[in-house]
C-alpha cells in the first residue's frame, strides 16, 4: 500500500510569502502612482475617475503578477514540482 507524501511545514513558506507581498504590495503603489503620473500629463482634462481606474488597474494588475510568481517559486522551493516532472518513475499500472 502507497504512504502519503509528508506533509510539509507551512509556517515558514506562509511568513516568506507573506514578506514578499507586503514588499511587493509597496512596489505596485510607486508603479501604480507612476501610471498614475503619467496619464495625468498626458491629459489636458484630468477626470478623477480616469485616473482611479488607472490606478486600480495598474496597481491590482501588477500585485497578482508578484503574488502568482511568488507561488510559484515557493512552490518549487517546497519540491512540490520535482516529483510531478519527473517521468522516469513506473507506476505499477504502467507497462
Amino acid at each position: 500500500m502507497p504512504e502519503p507524501d509528508p506533509v510539509p511545514r507551512l509556517r515558514p513558506l506562509k511568513l516568506r510569502f507573506l514578506k514578499i507581498m507586503r514588499l511587493g504590495a509597496a512596489f505596485s503603489i510607486v508603479i501604480a502612482t507612476i501610471a498614475v503620473v503619467l496619464v495625468a500629463r498626458g491629459e489636458t482634462e484630468q477626470k478623477v475617475h480616469m485616473l482611479i481606474a488607472t490606478a486600480l488597474g495598474v496597481g491590482l494588475s501588477v500585485l497578482l503578477g508578484i503574488a502568482l510568481m511568488t507561488l510559484i517559486f515557493l512552490s518549487n522551493r517546497m519540491g512540490q514540482d520535482a516529483d510531478a516532472a519527473d517521468f522516469t518513475k513506473k507506476d505499477d499500472n504502467d507497462r
